[in-house]
């Protein structure tokens, strides 16, 4: 009896070993090439350089939401629509961030009748991007994928042909670059008055100087 309870446990270790060893086979070394690959496809949205970007538009079925840059660069960015102020550069540059540098997990190719599984027949929100020289590059943005990584994408849908469409997977994180209470687009009343004041002083030691230098 004891024999056969060895034999049998020496069956079951000898069963895990080949198992063990197949699963290292094919997961490190038939697999690796796969993973190379899926890590391959990565790609840049877009080819341009943040500085390059002029002008953002944000168009979502509540609002349109557009950024100018001021032809001064040390001024920032300003708000033309809904509003005409100031606006908050750190929101601004965490989206022309993730324009200019963000990646494209993976590209799927699909066609027209498939758009809506990907929520882009009628997209969540479109952003409009001018840059110098008047060149308009535009990203539709889908649903988010099954874990909530990813959203599903389009770079300038109305220059793709039915029959061939390429939907992106694209940072989650444009999901929380744009959707934003309009009080964080705007450059805050504290942020414009320590700016305000900062001017006055500046101008303060400017007169200051101007006088000492006729007085002597």
């Amino acid at each position: 009896m004891p024999i056969l309870k060895l034999q049998r446990t020496t069956l079951i270790l000898f069963i895990s070993a080949i198992l063990l060893g197949s699963f290292v086979y094919f997961y490190e070394i038939k697999g690796a090439p796969q993973r190379e690959a899926a890590k391959s496809t990565k790609q840049p949205i877009f080819a341009f350089e943040e500085d390059e970007i002029q002008s953002v538009i944000i168009y979502t079925d509540d609002e349109t939401l557009q950024f100018d840059r001021f032809s001064n660069p040390e001024l920032g960015w300003q708000m033309k629509k809904p509003k005409n102020t100031l606006a908050n550069d750190a929101a601004v540059s965490f989206l022309l961030n993730l324009l200019a540098k963000g990646e494209s997990d993976r590209t799927i190719s699909a066609t027209a009748d498939k758009l809506k599984e990907y929520g882009l027949d009628q997209p969540s929100a479109t952003i409009e991007v001018e840059l110098e020289g008047e060149k308009v590059y535009k990203l539709a943005l889908g649903k988010p994928d099954f874990n909530e990584s990813f959203l599903y994408a389009q770079v300038d849908p109305s220059k793709q042909k039915s029959e061939e469409l390429s939907v992106l997977l694209v940072p989650i994180d444009f999901k929380y670059a744009i959707n934003r209470p309009m009080s964080e687009w705007e450059e805050s009343k504290e942020d414009t008055e320590d700016s305000e004041e900062s001017t006055t002083d500046e101008e303060s030691l400017d007169t200051e100087k101007e006088s000492s230098d006729t007085e002597e």
